[in-house]
């Protein structure tokens, strides 16, 4: 279905909270005296473990190896010593197998090469496998295994490659300081990409408050490359994939579909970031960037850390306020809050706020709902999620998927944000998504 182009319908304007990082360089983290990596940190097969405890590892090192199509190995973030092979925890709550890893202090933590991925001469297939290889999956929050995303299904083609550097989730500005500070390895990324899919154009969709990066992305445009620059509106969920595509196509992914059936894939901007920063290297992921803010954080900044570094080690590098109230694992929108400071950064991890309890107005009383009808004209994707709400109370699972069409809602918290009665509406998607999920697998 064809549509107006530049925007989508409804969505909603929460405060940005991006000027105190969205000026800060990237830099550096220090290791942590321990690593904490579990060995699930992505959708799919958790990654299998090939090294034993007591065992030196040399940064880059493959530790766990995938375990199947929908699964990626995880490497050595640090040239160390395996202390343990045991349960750790996770934000889910759930405990869960992982490695205990103990840098050596001394150690100059050179990265391990690999076997590089050679543009020119590498098929698609062996781009997919490099992209596996290295550990990736998108970097934007989902952590969806990069390759099994990229993989074009029988019948279909992709006509257009779209990069979405939106970050719309207020506070973080991690996309927006890698499209600043990393352009080459952005476009060689995007050469991947293109490669392995088969896309005739690319467009990097930019929203309007990162003006500044996309125009010192278009001023570092490579020559004769089909690749565009789109500045769209700042409005979230802008940077929902099946929004951007609206946005910047004027189609509409049919409910239930995927990008592909509108000839288009979408990459996050850190994520082909790093694919041409690793493949020419054959490196396999160990850091990522992440935003650190929020107003319980004393040194704000978008720092390049450890994967396996645990939470409660980045907060007292950073200093925060005695008053902490919340922590969110990503942003305030689509993050999750954590009952566990001894979890640790995964590759899905985006952003790190934090909030005292000044900033955190807590919703004294969930009331019934009104029927105001300001969540059906928030949500993007026109569910009306009041009925979804009552249905969820009623434990009308079936009928939210079948008649409802629950399983569009891709959680974006829109409808939670602008319910009068303070209804966690999201909250009841999830957990509704995730009873249904579970009887189709029993």
């Amino acid at each position: 279905m064809k549509l107006a182009k530049h925007t989508f319908k409804n969505g909603i304007h929460p405060p940005e909270n991006k000027e105190e990082t969205n000026g800060l360089p990237i830099r550096q983290f220090s290791f942590s005296p321990l690593i904490i990596l579990p060995l699930a940190q992505h959708i799919g097969a958790p990654s299998k473990i090939i090294v034993r405890e007591g065992q030196e590892v040399v940064r880059g090192q493959i530790l766990a190896e995938s375990d199947g199509y929908l699964s990626v190995p995880l490497h050595a973030p640090a040239s160390g010593m395996i202390r343990k092979i045991s349960n750790v925890p996770t934000i889910s709550g759930k405990m869960t197998t992982g490695i205990y890893l103990e840098p050596f202090p001394s150690s100059t933590q050179e990265i391990l090469e690999g076997n590089p991925i050679d543009l020119e001469t590498a098929s698609p297939e062996e781009i997919l496998l490099g992209i596996q290889q290295a550990g990736i999956v998108g970097l934007g929050g989902a952590a969806f295994p990069t390759h099994a995303k990229l993989k074009i299904p029988e019948g279909k083609h992709c006509d257009t490659l779209i990069i979405n550097g939106i970050e719309c989730e207020p506070y973080l500005t991690t996309d927006h300081r890698v499209m600043l500070e990393q352009p080459n390895d952005i476009f060689l990324g995007i050469k991947y990409l293109m490669k392995a899919t088969g896309a005739k154009r690319t467009i990097i969709g930019i929203e309007a408050n990162k003006q500044d990066a996309a125009d010192f992305l278009r001023s570092q445009l490579p020559k004769h490359e089909p690749i565009s620059i789109e500045v769209v509106p700042v409005k979230y969920p802008q940077g929902a994939e099946k929004m951007l595509i609206t946005a910047l196509l004027g189609e509409e992914v049919p409910s239930g579909g995927l990008p592909i059936d509108v000839h288009a894939v979408v990459v996050n901007v850190a994520t082909t970031a790093e694919i041409g920063r690793l493949l020419p290297h054959g490196r396999g992921i160990q850091e990522r960037v992440i935003t650190i803010t929020g107003p319980g954080v004393k040194k704000k900044g978008n720092y390049l850390i450890p994967i396996g570094t645990p939470l409660r080690y980045v907060l007292e590098q950073v200093g925060v306020d005695e008053s902490i109230s919340e922590v969110y694992m990503g942003g305030p929108m689509m993050g999750v809050a954590v009952a566990n400071l001894d979890i640790s950064i995964v590759k899905g991890t985006s952003g790190i706020v934090v909030f005292n309890e000044k900033q955190l107005h807590r919703a004294a009383q969930v009331y019934p709902c009104i029927k105001c009808g300001a969540c059906v004209d928030a949500c993007p994707l026109s569910l009306n999620p009041s009925k979804l709400g009552i249905l969820a109370k009623f434990e009308s699972y079936e009928k939210m998927a079948e008649e409802y069409h629950l399983m569009d809602c891709f959680e974006c918290g829109s409808c939670s944000y602008v319910c009068p009665s303070n209804i966690p509406l999201v909250q009841y998607f999830r957990l509704s998504k995730s009873i249904i999920r579970k009887r189709k697998v029993a």
